[in-house]
């Protein structure tokens, strides 16, 4: 039985909190092991629709549920996330959500760095969602954060946010913002310590222990893989690793744990915010994709960019990300096209390539080339095995596994969980 890692394999919002809490019912764990609350999934199971931005899918159903220490964590956007879910009925607790020691606080300092940034910036806006992810990687990386254990020792707290306000308030005083105060500070997190403290564990003892024991755990990925820090569309990315390789490093485990790495894309392709796209369009079939797909963050409302599958993408993070099989989404939002097109390759200055470059201004350059498949006008929506999908539905399935090297694990045809074709199951790996 293997481990799973779930990743995106496109921008991100590719549907992986429906295939996260549909594989969820065999996991034993599962462990959110990056980005923050700039991410969100929204999961509709029995009619209800419940919207995620930090916890791990599994408090849902009942599993044991883990923040790793590649997170950066806002307590307050934890808090109210927790209340919200219980709010709808759903048990959280000590017993059943745990939160790495080390794992990095969101404070107001950052979330009001990163809208400072982002509105000065006119030139290259990332796109972010001003909610301090990347302030928060910067004082990690930087060796001056406040993690989740200092809340336990508020002897030494103060020192520690001096120390932090060394930092950011030399930022402040050059952008002309009045410096934070020390004790304004100190005062907000020691009041937020007894409510997130009961969650404090030893993530990674936690973890081994139960994988030694032949627990199954289903590691859950934010965004996609082409927002990685260093493998994404740069500067245009989040602040994190975002490929499956960070599942291991974001939770203390070693990459043996990694059985399965499960690669979720839609049937086109979407985008938030700025950066490149090659096959966006922006025009009337944009339009429709969008407005068929219900097309807007979960996070932000923002709507969101469309255009065709891009199977030069999904094929470089299919290796990216040492991606074993995909789950592919959304197929029914295809229904009643003509023809559809997907891209098999990119013109670059007069030459064909069949790689995204790395370069920032290559990728501003290069244009599709498009093959054209038929497609079809019988629905695709709620089909819960081969037999109920369009013959031409099936070929573009057949097809988009010849062009990315990989095949499809899962097909969804609608945002119910139960509405999955299962081609194979990763945890039987």
């Amino acid at each position: 039985m293997a481990n799973v890692v779930v990743v995106g394999s496109q921008w991100g919002d590719e549907g992986k909190g429906k295939i996260v809490d549909w594989l969820s019912a065999q996991a034993d764990i599962v462990v959110r092991f990056q980005g923050g609350h700039n991410a969100g999934h929204t999961l509709v199971i029995d009619g209800a629709t419940y919207r995620m931005s930090l916890l791990p899918s599994g408090v849902l159903r009942g599993k044991l549920s883990v923040i790793g220490n590649g997170v950066v964590l806002d307590p307050k956007a934890l808090i109210e996330e927790i209340d919200r879910l219980r709010g709808q009925g759903v048990a959280i607790g000590p017993e059943s959500l745990r939160i790495a020691e080390n794992t990095v606080l969101i404070l107001p300092l950052h979330q009001e760095l990163d809208a400072i940034r982002e509105a000065a910036t006119s030139t290259t806006r990332i796109g972010t969602t001003k909610r301090g992810i990347g302030p928060a990687y910067e004082d990690k990386v930087g060796r001056r954060a406040i993690r989740v254990m200092d809340l336990a020792d508020l002897d030494s707290l103060g020192a520690k946010i001096e120390r932090l306000l060394v930092h950011h308030n030399a930022l402040r005083r050059g952008l002309g913002l009045s410096e934070f105060e020390a004790r304004e500070l100190y005062d907000e997190l020691a009041a937020l310590a007894p409510r997130l403290l009961p969650y404090m564990d030893s993530v990674w003892s936690l973890l081994d222990r139960n994988r030694r024991e032949g627990k199954r755990i289903l590691f859950e990925g934010a965004q996609g893989a082409l927002l990685d820090i260093d493998h994404g569309t740069y500067p245009f990315v989040t602040s994190s690793n975002t490929v499956a390789a960070q599942a291991a490093t974001g939770c203390g485990l070693g990459p043996s744990a990694i059985g399965y790495v499960l690669g979720i894309c839609k049937a086109y392709t979407t985008r938030v915010g700025a950066g490149p796209f090659p096959t966006e369009q922006d025009n009337e079939i944009g339009r429709v994709i969008g407005d068929r797909g219900r097309e807007f963050g979960t996070v932000t409302g923002r709507r969101r960019r469309c255009g065709w599958f891009d199977a030069v993408l999904v094929r470089q993070t299919v290796r990216t990300s040492g991606i074993d099989g995909l789950a592919l989404t959304k197929l029914d939002i295809l229904d009643g096209f003509d023809e559809i097109k997907v891209c098999v390759g990119y013109e670059l200055d007069g030459r064909f390539i069949d790689y995204l470059p790395a370069s920032e201004h290559a990728q501003s350059r290069v244009t599709p080339y498009y093959e054209t498949i038929p497609g079809w006008k019988d629905e695709t929506a709620g089909a819960r095995s081969w037999a109920e999908l369009p013959a031409q539905a099936i070929k573009y399935v057949r097809r988009i596994e010849e062009l990315v090297g990989c095949p499809v694990a899962l097909l969804s045809t609608s945002p119910e969980r139960d509405d999955t074709i299962l081609v194979h199951n990763p945890f039987e790996s």
